[in-house]
Parts: structure tokens; sequence; C-alpha cells
């Protein structure tokens, strides 16, 4: 195991012994990542911040469950993620909103500063639009960088459904998004013979 997942089991250890400081300790290692995890699969930063908050609580209210057979981290992900998926179940009917542009910083690979604020937006519609198992697998692989592995012992389903969710959905977004850079010199099929 990792010095943090030591730390993290040390911690737990603490807070099941009354510590209530060691649970604090735990929620700042963990609550950025939480809150990101949240609000992409969520897309809406208030629904993220109670996602995030709801995840603490139920943390907090069910750490003896939590079995050192895997990092505390996974485990922790694993509730977050299904946190998320009762507040979508809870707000089905409901079109989430948008993240304000001025939350993201702009893609880097793109040079021009209004381009990269309309690619985002079509990012984020075509991340809204995959269904949540899809979104949950690209989340945690694509954006919080996780090991297919990890993912597999968050969302809880063999290794070989998370390789092929990813699938679908990058198949999903390269469709919905298309070729979002124009295409340059080399891209357009002019070779310059004649």
């Amino acid at each position: 195991m990792t010095d943090r997942a030591d730390l993290d089991i040390a911690l737990i250890d603490r807070y099941l012994s009354g510590d209530i400081d060691a649970f604090n300790e735990l929620m700042a290692a963990h609550e950025d990542r939480v809150f990101a995890v949240c609000l992409r699969m969520l897309r809406n930063r208030e629904a993220a911040l109670d996602a995030t908050q709801d995840t603490f609580l139920t943390v907090f209210r069910k750490a003896d469950r939590f079995k050192a057979q895997a990092a505390f981290s996974t485990w922790l992900y694993r509730v977050a993620v299904n946190t998320c998926y009762d507040h979508l179940r809870r707000q089905k009917r409901k079109q989430a909103d948008s993240l304000p542009d001025s939350h993201d910083a702009p893609d880097p690979s793109t040079d021009d500063l209004l381009r990269a604020v309309d690619v985002r937006s079509d990012i984020e519609e075509a991340l809204l639009a995959l269904s949540p198992d899809f979104r949950a697998a690209v989340v945690l692989v694509d954006l919080q960088g996780m090991s297919l592995e990890q993912a597999s012992d968050t969302l809880e389903v063999p290794t070989g459904t998370i390789k092929s969710r990813l699938f679908r959905a990058r198949k999903q977004l390269s469709q919905s998004l298309g070729n979002l850079r124009p295409p340059n010199e080399h891209q357009t099929g002019d070779t310059g013979e004649t």
C-alpha cells in the first residue's frame, strides 16, 4: 500500500475509536477529488457540492463498514459515485445547468480563447448525453486518472465492463463532438502534387 493508503487506514481506525479530528483530516485530504468526481458526474456546481457533502455524511455514518481489502480512496469514490447516481435519479426529469465558463480554465491546446469556451461547452453537453454508467467510467478513468482496476473497484464491476463502457462512451463522445478543430493544411487532403 502507499503512504496515503496507510495514513487513511490509520485515520479511519482513530475515527472509529472516537477521534473526530481524524475524520476531519480524512475529509480534508480527499474532499477536492470527491468534489471533482461529483462535479464531472452531475455537471452542476450546487448539485456537486450537495453530493460531496452527502458522500462525507455517508462515510461519517458508515465508516465501520470500510474493510481494508481495497484502498480507502477506492471505497470513498464508490460512495461518491453512488451518491451521484442517487442525485441523478432524483433529478431525472430536470436538465442540469452547465458550469459557467468562468469556473474552468480554457483548453490549453486551443490558441483562441473564444474557441476554447465553445469547445468546453460542447464537451460538457456530450458528457451529459452519456448514460450515468458510461459517464462514471469516463470521469474516473479519463478525467480523474484512475487505472482500469481502480475504476473497476470503485464502480464494483469487472475490469472488462469498464473497458467496454469506456470504448462505447468514447465512441459516443467522438460521434457527438466530431472534429472540433478546423482542418489545417495537412488534413485537407491537398498533398500539393499535380
